[in-house]
């Protein structure tokens, strides 16, 4: 049988692939291609997007900051100065009071104590001992009354006798001086019939509760100088003894800043120095000067528990407004005390400043990329730093460098 002429052998060459077939085929590798870009393009290195600030001359001021509170200048405590039964007080804090026309309670004499049994008992006694003390004082005076009686009569005799010329001067004196003795110790003997009469009415009056009378007795405590109630110690109606606190008196309106600040921020702070109290509810800070910072620190537990030394210092307000007459006593403020100032000094963001050892250092921002640049930092208030030497005027820094930033490192500014 003969062999069909369109089938080929299969020793015979293949047709050449036309278009579609190429096409097909290379797809695979151009894929691979544009995977292969990608991750190219994926690892390639972009700019780091970063913030910069500028370094330029200008004031700066140093100022130390802390937590501060208003406080009434002179305040005034007023204690009881007798022991008593304190009537209720009429006034409450904020209440206006004038220098010794005010009243502002009274103390009354307390009633007497109620006794136990056993108490009862004692005073019982003590009555019963001071009764028969009377008695013997009322024998005695009895008994020295007629001795005194005899003497008076035997005087009688003697100057009879002495004037019939019978008796001796001497023996007559003798007689008169026992008539004397006589006569006084009968005066003595009624003085202590008095006296146990006393004891025996005290014996008796610790028995016995006797209404308290107000006539006479009412010790009214007036305030002691002008200005408004600050604080009521005690408002109700009770016994009190000498020298227990009832009430604060003191102007509102007279008040200066308190303020418990680190001993070692204390030592760069002087009388006369400015400030600024900040925080106290108006909407700018008011003006303030140093008068007091005191000799003694205390020591303070802070919120994390580290004990801390801090001296209080003493701030008055400077032409304060008429908004800053509502601050009242112990209201919280916040203090600001300058303890260096300069006019024109180059100044450069603090947030740009990092340290490396003990070296001061910032990315400076040329052409893109980021250089790392040794500089000598001075004074600074936080916000802006002193620069001694380093960086110039006009040049462009980074604002809080990521850590990938190196130096050579390309940036990028972000925009506004």
């Amino acid at each position: 049988m003969e062999k069909s002429a369109t089938t080929a052998a299969p020793w015979e060459s293949k047709r050449n692939p036309t278009g579609k077939h190429l096409i097909r085929r290379s797809i695979p590798w151009l894929g691979g291609a544009a995977l292969l870009s990608l991750v190219a393009w994926g690892l390639w290195p972009k700019p780091v997007l970063v913030e910069t600030g500028v370094v330029a001359r200008g004031p700066l001021t140093v100022r130390v900051s802390e937590e501060g509170k208003t406080r009434v200048r002179n305040r005034y405590v007023v204690a009881a100065p007798v022991a008593g039964k304190m009537r209720r007080m009429p006034l409450k804090p904020g209440d206006e009071v004038k220098a010794g026309e005010t009243l502002l309670t009274a103390i009354e004499p307390v009633v007497a104590p109620l006794l136990d049994p056993r108490a009862r008992a004692q005073a019982e006694a003590v009555v019963s001992m001071r009764e028969a003390s009377r008695k013997q004082a009322a024998e005695a005076l009895d008994a020295n009354k007629a001795a005194s009686k005899m003497a008076e009569s035997e005087l009688e005799r003697v100057r009879s006798v002495t004037r019939a010329g019978t008796m001796s001067e001497s023996d007559r004196d003798r007689t008169e001086m026992e008539s004397s003795m006589r006569a006084a110790e009968v005066r003595a003997a009624e003085f202590a019939l008095q006296v146990a009469d006393y004891e025996l009415a005290q014996a008796r009056a610790a028995l016995e509760r006797p209404e308290s009378s107000t006539a006479g007795n009412l010790v009214e405590v007036k305030s002691p100088v002008s200005g408004r109630m600050l604080k009521v110690m005690l408002e109700s109606e009770t016994v009190v003894t000498p020298g227990t606190q009832i009430l604060e008196v003191g102007d509102p309106a007279d008040i200066e800043i308190e303020a418990e600040i680190l001993s070692r921020d204390a030592v760069t702070i002087r009388p006369g120095d400015s400030a600024e109290i900040d925080q106290w509810g108006g909407e700018n800070p008011l003006k303030g000067r140093v008068r007091r910072v005191e000799p003694a620190a205390f020591t303070k537990i802070s919120a994390l528990g580290v004990e801390e030394q801090r001296v209080i210092v003493l701030s008055d307000l400077v032409d304060p407004p008429e908004t800053a007459k509502s601050l009242g006593d112990r209201y919280r403020v916040e203090v600001r005390v300058a303890v260096w100032h300069a006019e024109d000094v180059l100044v450069v963001p603090a947030g740009s400043l990092f340290r490396e050892g003990n070296a001061w250092k910032t990315y400076v921002y040329s052409n893109g990329e980021a250089r790392l640049t040794a500089i000598e930092a001075g004074h600074s208030d936080g916000r802006f730093t002193e620069i001694l030497s380093g960086v110039n005027a006009g040049e462009e820094v980074l604002l809080h460098p990521p850590d990938t930033v190196k130096d050579g490192t390309t940036v990028t500014k972000r925009k506004e």
